[in-house]
């Protein structure tokens, strides 16, 4: 993503515009760390990254008390002469008329929060990794499954909406239909969620577009979703043997991660919703460290060995 706007930032912040006479509706934010320019206070700027927040808490107001006035005003010089991309005092602190002005000559937002510092840096850093996170797009739906993220995936017309839909009733959560955005938050994890204007909406072919926030609830959907299992339909093949132990994983790969994908013949008669629900059942109980394949592998290698003796 090209960058956050600050506007954004600020509206879902809830932050408080120390400095209106700064134009800031085309400023962007392009990286998701943050700092606290403890060292920039004394006077030491190398290595300093101009592209970062800049977060101002207790301790820093603390040390600049001890400087004199002349002191202040060149270290208030020196700081906001770098174009960074905001200034955020933290714990409802109020920074000196002098920073203001020196703030708003140099061009530089300053922004307020009642916040704590390390929450507040918390929830930034954690909402900026999801926005700025390598993103692409891709056929499927989402759903939440007893807060397992399960990607259906197939061909245009198998029935995924369908089987989102009958989850749906189910008590299950929609996350997204037809067009899923996946962003690698972290190498470990990917989150899909719903471009704006498909969002709560499913497409049932005969039917059209049904709202699913409006005919179930708010209960029924929600923003985002890890993506912790791919389900992909196709059709069955009698020619094609199919996996019906499970002994060993199989994988799918986006953005460079791995998730663990089961591919799932398709025919009149089988309840997918069902199937569904199984299948995210059993990824929880092996997660737990309990692998029902295993154990059946296990009991027949012990009977096995019963008869031998």
């Amino acid at each position: 993503m090209d960058g956050v706007r600050l506007t954004e930032i600020v509206e879902k912040m809830n932050l408080k515009n120390l400095t209106p006479g700064v134009d800031i509706t085309e400023r962007k934010v392009h990286v998701p760390d943050v700092n606290r320019p403890a060292l920039q206070l004394t006077g030491f700027f190398d290595h300093f990254d101009l592209n970062r927040v800049q977060i101002i808490g207790n301790v820093e107001c603390a040390y600049l008390e001890t400087l004199t006035r002349e002191r202040k005003d060149e270290i208030y010089e020196k700081l906001l002469a770098h174009k960074v991309p905001c200034i955020v005092f933290s714990n409802d602190l109020q920074p000196e008329s002098e920073f203001i002005e020196t703030a708003e000559k140099n061009d530089i937002p300053v922004f307020g929060t009642c916040k704590k510092t390390s929450s507040f840096m918390g929830e930034l850093i954690r909402w900026l990794n999801v926005k700025l996170a390598p993103c692409i797009s891709i056929h499927g739906v989402l759903v939440d499954v007893y807060g397992v993220g399960v990607l259906i995936m197939g061909e245009s017309g198998i029935g995924k909406s369908e089987a989102a839909l009958e989850l749906i009733k189910r008590g299950h959560r929609l996350v997204t239909d037809d067009v899923v955005e996946i962003r690698k938050v972290s190498d470990e994890t990917l989150v899909g969620s719903a471009p704006d204007i498909t969002r709560h909406f499913i497409e049932l072919r005969g039917i059209g577009i049904v709202d699913v926030k409006s005919m179930f609830g708010v209960q029924s959907v929600r923003e985002t979703q890890n993506i912790d299992l791919v389900i992909t339909l196709e059709d069955w093949s009698r020619e094609k043997e199919y996996d019906r132990l499970g002994l060993e994983e199989e994988y799918t790969e986006f953005l460079g991660n791995k998730v663990v994908c089961h591919n799932i013949p398709i025919r009149p008669g089988r309840n997918l919703a069902i199937i569904v629900e199984s299948a995210a059942v059993n990824h929880r109980q092996k997660q737990m460290g309990y692998n029902a394949a295993q154990e059946l592998y296990k009991r027949v290698q012990e009977n096995l060995a019963k008869k031998r003796r």
